[in-house]
């Protein structure tokens, strides 16, 4: 994309909580970010929900709260469709003067841990799949949108209906065509079980950019459903009674020939697969803040409704945490079910893969695959309660200190305590409007 054809333009990298931050620079910029001509505080890339420092963080005072370095990432610049003006957005990652990652950048945590797949000959591949909810936010509460087509709120579920979609088929067609002008690769868009949720799955790719789209994606349907008169949330639950929201990841592991590792030729799959699964279940209550990173998040790990509360695997089984599709067995592969749609999706990445890597590595034994509803059984491994409990598992595991670096686990720690310390100030009929269009 020729920036130049643009009087300013936006460039960003992605903070712990997956917002972007950054700035709108003149068109002469275009030709000099690969030249550290932007800078921001690393702070900035930690801050807590709201945009705000967090108390006696390393990364201010204390240090004076230096800048970084924004250099482009690999995914290169893409269209804004979301605004009025034509433009465009050059997605970042944050570094030292010395070229060095900064640790506090969710997108260099999933980084150094695919370069351990690297190191191994190996490339990920991966796919998302994202459920959102269209809100009418216009009142204290959060409400469903009225049907462009009946102009009446909606009021009951829609499961898989053709009705449902063609009732906002404008935005849908926006939307898909948006992807389209971002590269991002949008598969099928299904009307899902809660009111006002769809479901749309991106196609699978390598695991870097799977995050990369996934991170756009959201940012293209929140942008575009105000274009349409609504909101558009990937809250973990927009509703209490209603259908929360998941981001499931799919993934598979293919050596320098192409060949999926995960493939024996069968159903079960190999000893590689094992040892991955039995790493992801080990990290899952320990990384439980990543998949829910938020106090909205556990009104979803509700047992029997439909988001895994336990640690455990199965073939073909959707109650378990952990499921492993059938299909042709050179498509084999793992889906993880666990996280809500508020998580930051280089984060999720980052635990998923780097646990896997860690049963890899240590040739774990996965138990034996769960049959029948997970949630009836008993002696499972269950994720963290609520949301305080996840913060203290993950400072003090050392099984996430094998995934993410010191500092990012210290940060992410005194970010969350300061949202929960926060969040506890605000009337809690007030929250939503916190989370509506910020996870």
């Amino acid at each position: 994309m020729d920036l130049a054809q643009f009087d300013t333009f936006r460039v960003a990298a992605v903070d712990l909580n997956g917002q972007l931050r950054g700035k709108r620079v003149p068109a002469i910029y275009a030709g000099k970010l690969d030249k550290g001509a932007v800078r921001i505080p690393f702070s900035a890339l930690n801050v807590d929900l709201w945009g705000a420092d967090i108390e006696n963080s390393p990364l201010v005072f204390e240090s004076g709260d230096a800048d970084g370095v924004l250099r482009p990432t690999e995914r290169g610049a893409v269209p804004t469709p979301w605004l009025a003006q034509p433009s465009a957005m050059v997605p970042m990652a944050l570094y030292h003067d010395d070229g060095a990652r900064f640790d506090g950048d969710p997108r260099h945590a999933l980084a150094d841990v695919l370069d351990r797949y690297a190191a191994r000959g190996w490339t990920v591949i991966a796919a998302t799949e994202l459920e959102f909810t269209l809100i009418d936010d216009s009142g204290d509460t959060p409400q469903p949108p009225h049907s462009p087509v009946t102009g009446r709120a909606l009021e009951d579920m829609a499961v898989l209906s053709m009705a449902e979609l063609d009732a906002f088929d404008e935005f849908f067609s926006d939307l898909y065509a948006g992807c389209a002008d971002m590269g991002i690769p949008a598969q099928t868009a299904i009307s899902e079980s809660g009111i006002g949720q769809f479901e749309v799955n991106l196609n699978h790719q390598d695991a870097m950019r799977c995050a990369d789209d996934t991170l756009l994606f959201k940012v293209l349907v929140r942008g575009l459903a105000r274009k349409h008169g609504f909101a558009a949330t990937f809250m973990a639950k927009p509703y209490d009674d209603d259908a929360g929201n998941g981001m499931h990841v799919h993934y598979s592991v293919v050596d320098a020939d192409g060949v999926n590792v995960f493939d024996n030729g069968g159903p079960d799959g190999t000893d590689l697969l094992r040892q991955a699964v039995a790493g992801c279940l080990a990290a899952m209550p320990d990384c439980t803040l990543i998949f829910a990173p938020h106090g909205n998040s556990y009104t979803r790990l509700v047992p029997g409704a439909h988001a895994p509360t336990g640690a455990c695997w199965a073939y073909e089984n959707r109650t378990a945490a952990l499921r492993i599709p059938g299909g042709p067995s050179a498509a084999r592969r793992i889906e993880h079910r666990v996280a809500g749609g508020d998580t930051n999706p280089y984060l999720m990445l980052a635990a998923v893969l780097g646990a896997a890597m860690v049963g890899i590595e240590d040739a774990m034994e996965p138990p034996t695959p769960i049959s029948g509803n997970a949630y009836a059984l008993d002696g499972v491994p269950q994720l963290a309660p609520d949301w305080p409990s996840a913060v203290s598992r993950f400072e003090d595991s050392d099984l996430v200190a094998r995934i993410f670096s010191a500092d990012l686990i210290r940060n992410l720690a005194m970010t969350k305590r300061q949202e929960i310390t926060l969040f506890a100030e605000r009337p809690t009929e007030r929250h939503w409007l916190s989370y509506l269009e910020t996870v």
